[in-house]
């Protein structure tokens, strides 16, 4: 018997295999469904800068209000809780005398004017260093946007 050595099926190399094109692709189902992906939209140009309200402008301005609210409480309140907490745990302290039976309670209690008036004049002086040029700024930026508005 005589054994036949060729393939059953003829053997070509990858060479001889035809460029096969991808499929197209059926994103549709029907042909007057519109296209899956809507076309792009027209460029938009950008303003010269940032309009009213640019997140970063409030966020500074908050900040500054911020550390103004906490500049003047924590110097009022501080010291009265400073006032309190000696009264509560050093009764001996307070009870002493400064001068001519003057109790250090009584005294630390009339400073709290003082005190007070301090933590105003923070209050104002943080607000015209920090807080108010910010919102100038904010304001005139504001007024440029809204002439610029109206003229469009």
């Amino acid at each position: 018997m005589s054994y036949d050595s060729s393939p059953s099926y003829p053997y070509r190399s990858p060479q001889q295999y035809p460029q096969q094109t991808p499929a197209p692709a059926y994103d549709m189902t029907y042909p007057w469904q519109p296209p899956l992906d809507p076309p792009e939209p027209a460029p938009r140009r950008r303003p010269p800068r940032p309009p009213l309200g640019h997140h970063s402008d409030l966020r500074i301005l908050r900040g500054a209000y911020r550390w103004q609210r906490r500049t003047a409480s924590l110097t009022a309140l501080g010291y009265f809780t400073l006032f309190l907490l000696l009264s509560a745990f050093a009764p001996g302290f307070m009870t002493s005398t400064v001068a001519d039976g003057l109790p250090i309670g009584l005294l630390l209690a009339v400073l709290q004017i003082p005190v007070t008036w301090l933590a105003i004049v923070l209050y104002e002086h943080t607000a015209r260093r920090y807080v108010d040029p910010i919102a100038d700024r904010i304001r005139r930026e504001s007024e440029l946007d809204a002439k610029r508005e109206a003229t469009r």
